[in-house]
């Protein structure tokens, strides 16, 4: 489920109907107790009352047979506490597995989390690892240590403004004594991170419909992965038992129509498209009437690669933005903006021309797994101010993930989540 879509879109299962003596069964007590009454009378056994065929007292036993040992109290006890203590080693031992075997659901956020980290492989070794060497065996924090974490923090693409921040706050908790070990430095850093991605982290709950479909306009350059990213969002809409309406909007190029068209045989899903060279907006338009007509829940609409210097193609997206608005009020209600990690701060410019656009809502981050310059995570956070909503870690469908700032800094610094 996508967590951003919790309170608008919650997942469809069928509730089976129940009549009302299911919902209310008859207890194991009480069939017990209605089959007891019903045993014949002489079968009742009560072991109180002598047998009723004899009227003879059986005589008392006063002589203990030589053949049985009489138990004295003490060896009683010894028993006793024997097999107290055989019972608690059983517990502890009980204890110890359900401490060390976690849950289903639990295992596979732990093989997530893993998956994650390891997928960052690159950026962690050109960010914190290098960080980690840096601090290894030094006992103070010194001028030379921050002109060589500077360096590493701009190549590993952070920026030149982030980086500054970053290291201004620090001389300043360094000149006012509440930092001096170059480890307690790593600590610091990791949370300047953290709070400069939650700084953008604004739910997609504010945007959503009262009523009819959730439209998701997607934007972005040729070759980042535009059409691969909206086949892995339908896939989780999907799943999490949403129906999907896609729509061609990028008629200047016949294999992207194809590709989405494969996506959505994939999913199961419909797409609405045109012949190539079609008017993107007209695709729009009949593609908002049959989302519309057909109560679909979200309708995705894939729009034309093109570079962000291209001033008449940024055009067409405004066009398609207004036709939206007019056939469903507040639509686009996401204008989500996919953009490739390799290319860095070049990113940044895209994102700043493509939302003075159109207003970008969102941001997906593809091809997180194959660059060392994962700090453009925090750059585009810090300096747009725009919610990251998914990354790509990899080329398989699942490799879409929800992003979560807190998840994404702990794998970046390796460690463990509980």
């Amino acid at each position: 489920m996508l967590g951003w879509f919790k309170k608008k879109f919650a997942k469809k299962e069928d509730t089976p109907s129940c009549s009302a003596e299911e919902l209310a069964p008859e207890s194991a007590v009480e069939k017990d107790i209605s089959d007891i009454q019903t045993l014949p009378e002489e079968t009742v056994i009560t072991g109180s009352q002598p047998d009723k065929e004899s009227d003879a007292v059986l005589p008392e036993i006063t002589e203990t047979p030589e053949s049985i040992s009489p138990v004295s109290p003490s060896e009683a006890e010894v028993d006793t506490d024997d097999i107290s203590v055989a019972v608690s080693e059983q517990e502890e031992q009980i204890n110890i597995v359900k401490k060390t075997t976690p849950p289903p659901a639990a295992a596979e956020k732990n093989s997530m989390f893993q998956r994650l980290s390891k997928r960052l492989a690159k950026t962690k070794e050109s960010l914190v690892y290098r960080i980690d060497t840096l601090f290894l065996g030094k006992k103070e924090i010194n001028a030379e240590l921050f002109d060589e974490l500077e360096e590493i923090l701009i190549t590993a693409d952070l920026g030149y403004n982030i980086t500054m921040e970053i290291l201004d706050d620090a001389r300043k908790q360094v000149k006012r004594r509440e930092l001096s070990d170059p480890l307690l430095l790593r600590g610091v850093l990791k949370e300047k991170l953290r709070s400069f991605i939650l700084e953008s982290n604004k739910p997609a709950e504010l945007v959503m419909p009262e009523s009819g479909p959730f439209v998701i306009m997607v934007v972005g350059v040729n070759g980042v992965g535009k059409t691969t990213t909206i086949g892995k969002i339908t896939n989780k809409f999907k799943k999490s038992g949403q129906s999907v309406l896609l729509a061609a909007a990028d008629t200047f190029r016949a294999a992207a129509v194809a590709q989405l068209n494969i996506w959505g045989d994939r999913n199961g899903v419909e797409v609405i498209s045109h012949s190539e060279g079609a008017d993107p907006s007209a695709v729009v338009f009949d593609a908002m009437d049959k989302a519309i007509a057909d109560n679909y829940d979200v309708l995705i609409v894939d729009t034309a690669g093109r570079l962000h210097t291209q001033v008449n193609l940024m055009e067409e997206l405004k066009k398609i933005k207004r036709v939206m608005g007019k056939r469903l009020e507040g639509a686009p209600h996401e204008v989500l903006l996919v953009l490739d990690a390799t290319t860095g701060q070049n990113g940044v410019s895209q994102a700043n021309l493509f939302n003075e656009t159109v207003s970008i809502s969102g941001l997906a981050l593809t091809k997180l797994d194959g660059t060392a310059k994962g700090g453009i995570v925090v750059n585009v956070c810090r300096e747009l101010k725009i919610p990251i909503r998914f990354i790509g870690i990899g080329e398989q469908i699942d490799d879409l993930r929800d992003f979560d700032p807190d998840e994404f800094i702990n794998a970046l610094f390796a460690e463990e989540t509980h």
